[in-house]
């Protein structure tokens, strides 16, 4: 750790849709997490079966911005993120939803998972002081998002930080070699980075933050193969019960050693946040609210050019099975 409505509007899954010969088109898990051991155990390509469905593994992606080409191709039709990236998305389309989603962990004792940061040494101490500097963030993301969050709860015009648009691996390049003065770190560059001795400023845990993890799918196999998303739901759900209770099975899945392979601290760590973490479940009526936060942010800040309603971005699975 990484749908339908009829056009325009939030639909929820009836008694059509039986899944039969529908994909549910994934990027390679990796060699942690849910869908890692998924894929290792082959539970998804056993569950789907059931329903007249198969699964499809496809290439690697360092988040749910770096996923998009693939997702408008067609590649991957299911995937992780957050809110930000996917009112950053329906922005210019309508051909995805969200479906379930993961409310934020705030408990104090868990790790945190992303942060501002600047180097040690850097004169940089408060946000204040990130006027007229450079701030690397993902666009239309969740490093964005919480970036402008930052700067309007410190009361500091957007216009005057310059935003760097660049995904993770191009931020952690910017970032070592001195091109920018500052990066929101997210997903699995923010562990890295602080690794190699980079000071945090600010986490998202310390912000109003209102995005949540989320689970979004193509429109048309929401559309057309509910049942098939649900059961890819119901899986996730399972394993991430699982994954609460012992973590550790879920860690180096595939290989323990090499480059994908975790130890020591950075294992510990990993291990602490899937403890802490909380179970996706069905996105409910409530959470049109996180969505109307989220893109009223970036349409205040001309991030995206057009508000963005709840109901353009969630989808009800319902009961269909």
């Amino acid at each position: 750790m990484s749908l339908t409505a009829a056009c325009g509007g939030s639909a929820t899954a009836g008694g059509g849709g039986s899944g039969r010969g529908a994909v549910i088109k994934l990027s390679d898990p990796g060699n942690a997490g849910v869908l890692a051991y998924a894929k290792r155990e082959k539970i998804l390509e056993e569950r789907l079966k059931a329903v007249g469905a198969r699964v499809e593994w496809g290439g690697s992606y360092a988040s749910f911005t770096a996923t998009i080409d693939a997702v408008r191709s067609r590649s991957v039709n299911v995937l992780e993120g957050a809110i930000s990236p996917a009112v950053g998305y329906l922005a210019n389309g309508r051909d995805l939803r969200i479906f379930a989603v993961a409310d934020r962990v705030t408990d104090k004792a868990a790790p945190y998972e992303d942060g501002l940061v600047v180097k040690a040494d850097s004169p940089i101490r408060t946000v204040r002081d990130l006027v007229g500097k450079r701030v690397a963030v993902n666009k239309a993301g969740r490093g964005e998002y919480l970036l402008l969050l930052a700067l309007k709860q410190a009361g500091i015009p957007a216009s005057q930080v310059q935003r760097v648009y660049l995904n993770p691996a191009q931020g952690a390049s910017a970032f070592a070699t001195g091109k920018v003065d500052a990066w929101w770190a997210i997903v699995k560059a923010y562990p890295e980075v602080v690794a190699k001795g980079a000071r945090v400023l600010l986490h998202g845990r310390d912000l109003p933050d209102q995005d949540l993890t989320i689970f979004a799918a193509r429109t048309e196999v929401l559309q057309g193969s509910p049942r098939a998303v649900q059961v890819f739901l119901d899986v996730l759900r399972e394993l991430t019960e699982q994954e609460k209770r012992d973590p550790r099975k879920f860690q180096n899945v595939f290989l323990d050693k090499g480059p994908t392979a975790l130890s020591g601290a950075r294992l510990d760590e990993e291990i602490a946040k899937a403890r802490y973490q909380n179970v996706p479940r069905p996105v409910t009526d409530a959470d049109g609210a996180h969505v109307t936060a989220v893109a009223g942010l970036f349409r205040e800040q001309g991030v995206v050019p057009n508000a963005i309603r709840p109901e353009d971005v969630l989808f009800k699975l319902g009961a269909a099975r």
